[in-house]
């Protein structure tokens, strides 16, 4: 195919994008900023770098993240496969070595003969069929320049990243190897086990710690999964306890009892030199981290490879600025990714395959690809375009986006199986009647 279709950004989504078009014999101008304009949460100037947790979620048959990453394997995701050769220990979820990931990711993109890799940022929305996928950390030049082209009222919101810590400065004296309901010894998470009294010193000390942003912020500032863990603190005594802290189903060792609270360690890299502190986003300063956070029992001379950092995430007004394949009307511009609103790593993936799929039908006349409704990403993708979609905020899927079943099923593991079913048998023949989506442009 003669076309060039341009795509702005390399993250999760644009590196998607790109390599589902060339597949399809679509040329493809990838453009990303880095390294010449860095971004405030990116670290490196490689393709899908993950700036936020290293976890792409559960890969549980009957979850909705799990039948998202069945629904990527069905379509012929490029991206999914290259995170599991990646992966690292983290129970029933799929996590990857952040630094593998993208250099696997950034080599694959920049191998492929049909992709030009153009270093420099774009300020204006590109002629020509193009998706942008500049995520929520675009510049401001373009997304003002997005803003324009919509014509819808721009929105943000905060996100945070949590803390990574040495391995070899963790006291494994007091923490201890155990995935919940699992054995004590083995296991994909540490744990930091905490008596009440620990627990509530640590509380004291959160909820007075100084913050960068020295405010407190308005709930509607603060997309519920990225909350700073001082936030949710502010929440009540004992949020943090029966949330990201919750000792259910895991035992001391040194006492054989449960504890009061626990903080998990989740491993960064295939080689564990590093653990993410799960559920810690924070806004506090640097020196309080390091103060705060190494009251941690087990932590107490723990050494920071990253502090948790913040940063105001942007994205549009979708339901009422894009159609329902993320185009702007009347244009060959398209959106993917989190400037969207659709919200996570794998979901990212998704819009960046969808985007490519809706392209390249335009470009060869084809019917636009609408998911079925009861689907995790079609489902998802539905909400996000629906313009009776009101106070729009950033999703992930769920299955509070699915269509409900016609018989009403009580139980709810059930519920969700039969769920998984249906969305599972309509995709299917959804792609059975659809041949034209397969890579057949390139041998």
């Amino acid at each position: 195919m003669d076309q060039t279709v341009s795509v702005v950004g390399a993250g999760l989504a644009g590196s998607e994008c790109a390599l589902q078009l060339a597949m399809r014999g679509v040329r493809v101008r990838l453009f990303e900023q880095r390294p010449a304009h860095p971004s405030p949460a990116h670290h490196t100037d490689r393709f899908a770098e993950l700036v936020c947790s290293n976890s792409l979620k559960s890969t549980k048959e009957d979850s909705a993240a799990g039948l998202l990453k069945h629904e990527l394997d069905r379509m012929g995701s490029a991206l999914l496969p290259i995170a599991r050769t990646c992966s690292v220990p983290a129970g029933g979820a799929l996590a990857v070595d952040r630094d593998a990931f993208s250099t696997a990711v950034t080599e694959r993109v920049t191998a492929d003969p049909l992709i030009e890799v153009v270093r420099e940022e774009v300020t204006s929305v590109p002629e020509g069929p193009c998706v942008i996928a500049a995520g929520p950390l675009c510049s401001d030049a373009l997304f003002e320049a997005v803003s324009a082209a919509v014509g819808g009222e721009r929105m943000s919101f905060f996100d945070a990243a949590a803390p990574i810590v040495d391995a070899e400065s963790i006291d494994r004296a007091v923490v201890f190897e155990q995935s919940r309901y699992g054995e004590s010894g083995t296991g994909d998470y540490l744990n930091c086990p905490m008596t009440r009294e620990e627990y509530e010193a640590f509380m004291d000390a959160l909820l007075s710690a100084e913050r960068v942003i020295a405010r407190d912020f308005e709930q509607a500032d603060l997309f519920c999964a990225c909350q700073p863990v001082e936030e949710v603190a502010r929440t009540g005594r004992d949020s943090l306890r029966f949330g990201a802290l919750k000792p259910v189903g895991l035992t001391d060792p040194r006492t054989g009892r449960r504890p009061w609270a626990a903080v998990q360690l989740r491993a960064e890299t295939s080689s564990r030199a590093a653990y993410n502190m799960v559920g810690f986003q924070t806004n506090l300063t640097w020196p309080e981290q390091r103060r705060v956070f190494r009251m941690v029992p087990g932590l107490k001379g723990a050494e920071f490879l990253r502090y948790g950092v913040m940063h105001r995430n942007s994205f549009v007004d979708a339901p009422h600025a894009l159609d329902r394949t993320f185009a702007i009307p009347g244009t060959q511009v398209r959106l993917a990714g989190q400037i969207t609103g659709t919200e996570g790593y794998v979901e990212a993936i998704a819009s960046g395959l969808l985007g490519a799929l809706n392209t390249y039908a335009a470009l060869t006349g084809a019917p636009a690809v609408i998911l079925p409704l009861t689907g995790a990403l079609g489902s998802l993708a539905a909400y996000a375009t629906d313009p009776a979609t009101s106070s729009y905020q950033p999703m992930h899927v769920n299955f509070g986006l699915f269509p409900p079943l016609e018989e009403h099923i009580r139980n709810k593991a059930e519920r969700r199986a039969a769920m998984v079913t249906r969305a599972r048998a309509d995709l299917d023949a959804y792609l059975a009647g659809r041949p034209d989506l397969a890579c057949a442009g390139r041998s």
